[in-house]
């Protein structure tokens, strides 16, 4: 049996660089350092300075906004451990748009304010420019230049309920539209469309007009891209052109639903990725209901994905093909309108 021996924790000096100077009161006194070394060292004129309760900057002069960073991150930890590490906190809204290079935010050095999530049970205060942000859920981190960051929809989310609340970054109108479409267009984010919406209803945000309407825009490019892409399959695969986005109705008036597309000779129709068609429970009911009617008439429907068609593209290909040589079941006759 093999034993790891335990390495060494970093020497002060070694944590300093790791934190760009930034420590806490914990990590000092894991180092031998007492609280009255601490105090004179942090007096007027001294070669410390206190940031923020119980973090420390070991250097005098103005901090850089990164050391801002690490102090709001630091404040809200406050665990001491001995490598630094910043479990049970993470940078979030615009500061973290900031950090990840977001065009539509302030550069760092403008950010006035630093938005820190922490799990809910965490008794903190606000202390200076830090914002203590509570969450429920498991926090998730992302390494940006070695801070703990919220995952792009969240701090987008975050972002927009600050500004939503307090105004724009600056007092200027909250660049909302620019926020959103710049969170999915960076392939570096990683960060989909999906994953915004769920964030923004989290948040409350989608009752915000301004919110809404520029969501409402991605939602739209998104499923028009993947039906652009199903539109080709189409030729490729020497498939009839299908009609799009017809309204069916019964014979007397009656609303089935909006299928993608659709062979009206066949009884067949295609769903093109429906959940982008939706941001609340509500709305995603009225198209499920759509979809169980045109089942229940025997229309034979095909649901596509985004990510399926892009994993797999032959497979979909072979599956529209199959779906319209075998049509619908004893499909009842509807009004196309």
């Amino acid at each position: 049996m093999t034993y790891r021996i335990p390495a060494p924790p970093p020497s002060l000096e070694e944590l300093a660089k790791r934190q760009q100077n930034v420590v806490t009161a914990s990590q000092l006194r894991a180092r031998g350092v007492p609280a009255r070394v601490i105090t004179e060292h942090c007096r007027r004129g001294g070669p410390w300075q206190r940031l923020l309760p119980r973090v420390y900057l070991l250097q005098s002069g103005e901090p850089t906004p990164e050391q801002r960073m690490w102090a709001a991150l630091l404040y809200a930890a406050q665990n001491g451990r001995e490598e630094g590490r910043r479990e049970g906190a993470v940078i979030t809204g615009a500061a973290a748009l900031a950090l990840y290079g977001f065009a539509a935010v302030p550069r760092l050095p403008a950010v006035t304010g630093v938005d820190v999530l922490v799990p809910r049970q965490r008794r903190l205060k606000d202390a200076g420019e830090v914002r203590i942000r509570r969450t429920e859920r498991e926090l998730v981190a992302r390494s940006v230049h070695g801070l703990a960051c919220a995952p792009v929809a969240r701090a987008v989310a975050d972002a927009l309920y600050e500004w939503t609340v307090d105004g724009g970054p600056g007092g200027a109108p909250a660049p909302v539209r620019e926020v959103l479409r710049e969170a999915v267009a960076r392939p570096e984010n990683r960060c989909t469309v999906r994953e915004l919406a769920t964030e923004l209803v989290e948040c409350g945000l989608t009752e915000e007009p301004r919110v809404r309407a520029a969501l409402d825009e991605l939602l739209a490019a998104e499923r028009e891209f993947v039906l652009e892409r199903v539109d080709r399959l189409v030729d490729e695969w020497l498939l009839p052109a299908p009609l799009a986005a017809p309204e069916l109705r019964m014979r007397g008036g009656t609303y089935i639903g909006v299928p993608d597309l659709y062979w009206p000779e066949q009884g067949v129709a295609v769903e093109v990725d429906s959940d982008l068609r939706c941001v609340s429970e509500g709305e995603a009911a009225w198209v499920r209901g759509g979809q169980h009617r045109m089942e229940y008439l025997g229309i034979r429907v095909v649901y596509v994905s985004g990510a399926r068609l892009a994993a797999d593209p032959e497979a979909v290909g072979g599956e529209l093909r199959e779906a319209y040589r075998a049509g619908g079941t004893d499909v009842v006759e509807l009004l196309v309108v």
